[in-house]
């Protein structure tokens, strides 16, 4: 029996997952399936694919060659699907999106509906991550990224400026007092959006010429968003979030800028996608469509205002 396209598609899902059990999420179907599914692949390759026994999935040396050499395929696969859909005039095939959680729900999501429904020959399968970017994996077709791209070698677009801004609760700074310089942040209690290991963070100031950053540490931190915004509004502490998610909180006063003269640097939002030659039509399409709604949308303003 050969193997598939299907099958190569399945891989591809367990080779980019974090566990067989968040493979098996993302193909919707029971861990036990998807166990069943991949050791009838190895057996039809006569190739052993995956470590199993561990907490995270990793590949063998095998694995990992068949991981990449199916990505070439796939990808003439989808360059054919988007050349039969240029003839005809209509968008078609599959794409796949990363996003951050919290930026992925509240905007990427409902954006991504609304494309789907303009091109329904178009499918969309987002994922939504705290974790890093890992372009080498091949895990997206397209990523929408907050800040410097984790990779040079990656295409961007511009979608929507943005930068991180701190901020706090008015009991937070009706208790503790409003810093009045930078390096006063190193004696409040901040809330940190925890991205790597260690006990604290760096927070950036200033610009490209004059740059500045100081390390603040607090009793609270999450690899969440949403739930550091949310201890922000509760009083806890300072946060120092992206200023698309806060914005709404600095209108309606339930949160203040801190240090508010004091520049910050861009943290733009980006249109990720690999240095390919081939960039397919729904993929291009769909970036544009992203670039000319996300901004309105992050603003609270409706489109064409």
């Amino acid at each position: 029996m050969t193997t598939s396209i299907d099958d190569l598609r399945f891989f591809q899902v367990v080779a980019s997952s974090q566990t067989l059990t968040a493979a098996a999420r993302e193909l919707q179907c029971s861990l036990p399936v998807v166990s069943k599914r991949l050791s009838a692949l190895e057996r039809r390759l006569d190739a052993h694919l995956v470590h199993r026994g561990t907490r995270r999935l990793t590949l063998t040396s095998e694995g990992e060659l068949f991981a990449t050499r199916l990505e070439e395929i796939l990808d003439r696969v989808r360059e054919l699907e988007d050349v039969v859909g240029h003839r005809s005039g209509e968008l078609r095939g599959s794409i796949v999106v990363q996003a951050t959680l919290g930026l992925g729900r509240a905007h990427v999501a409902p954006l991504l509906g609304e494309f789907t429904a303009r091109h329904p020959r178009v499918s969309v399968r987002l994922r939504t991550s705290a974790l890093p970017l890992r372009p080498h994996r091949h895990e997206f077709d397209l990523a929408v990224h907050v800040g410097t791209p984790p990779d040079s070698s990656l295409r961007m677009r511009r979608l929507a400026k943005n930068r991180r801004v701190p901020c706090a609760a008015p009991s937070y700074v009706d208790r503790h007092g409003m810093p009045e310089r930078i390096e006063d942040l190193a004696g409040h209690d901040c809330i940190v959006l925890r991205e790597s290991e260690g006990d604290f963070a760096l927070w950036r100031f200033g610009d490209a010429r004059n740059p500045r950053q100081v390390r603040v540490r607090g009793r609270l931190s999450s690899n969440d968003g949403d739930t550091v915004t949310g201890w922000a509004l509760q009083g806890h502490g300072v946060i120092m979030r992206s200023e698309w998610q806060v914005r709404p909180h600095l209108e309606s006063g339930t949160l203040i800028r801190v240090l508010p003269d004091v520049p910050t640097p861009p943290a733009d939002i980006h249109a990720l996608r690999a240095d390919d030659t081939h960039v397919p039509r729904r993929v291009s399409e769909l970036i544009k469509y992203l670039a000319a709604r996300l901004p309105d949308r992050i603003a609270g303003r409706r489109y064409g205002e």
